[in-house]
């Protein structure tokens, strides 16, 4: 008696007798796991290979110069180049002599300030006009930083 191999029936060679085969969840998963592995294993290369596609920025347009613009390679005007800004050692000269004016007036102030805390008892009450000089001084100071940054 031959039995088809999907028959749960079956004959036994070594002993001759028909056996009643168990189909086992093992036995039917087989294939269903080996087509899930390559339908997974298709997804992710796919995925790997769209990737840099999707997630790829785009440069951003660079914008095309105007053709009303004037064009940096001739002079402009009839007359040639157009004035031209103050000389870079003529403004340094000029921040110069404004932080030797500004050094000098916090010289004064700082002096006055040293006099009225000499007379000025400092533990009960300090006079108005000392704190604006306190505060002018201050502001004179901050003058004198920027400019010697430059």
């Amino acid at each position: 008696m031959a039995l088809a191999s999907d028959n749960p029936l079956r004959k036994d060679m070594r002993t001759g007798e028909v056996v009643l085969r168990c189909i086992t969840s093992r036995e039917d998963s087989m294939p269903q796991s080996r087509r899930f592995l390559l339908q997974s294993m298709a997804g992710v290369a796919g995925a790997l290979t769209t990737a840099p596609y999707l997630f790829s920025q785009r440069p951003t347009p660079q914008p095309l110069p105007s053709p009303n613009a004037p064009n940096p390679n001739f002079p402009q005007g009839m007359n040639g180049p157009g004035p031209k800004g103050p000389d870079q050692k003529t403004i340094e000269k000029q921040n110069q002599e404004q932080i030797r004016l500004d050094v000098d007036r916090m010289y004064a102030l700082v002096t006055e300030l040293k006099q009225d805390l000499a007379v000025t008892n400092t533990t009960t009450v300090l006079n108005v006009s000392f704190v604006k000089k306190a505060h002018e001084v201050e502001k004179l100071a901050k003058q004198v930083k920027e400019l010697a940054k430059g």
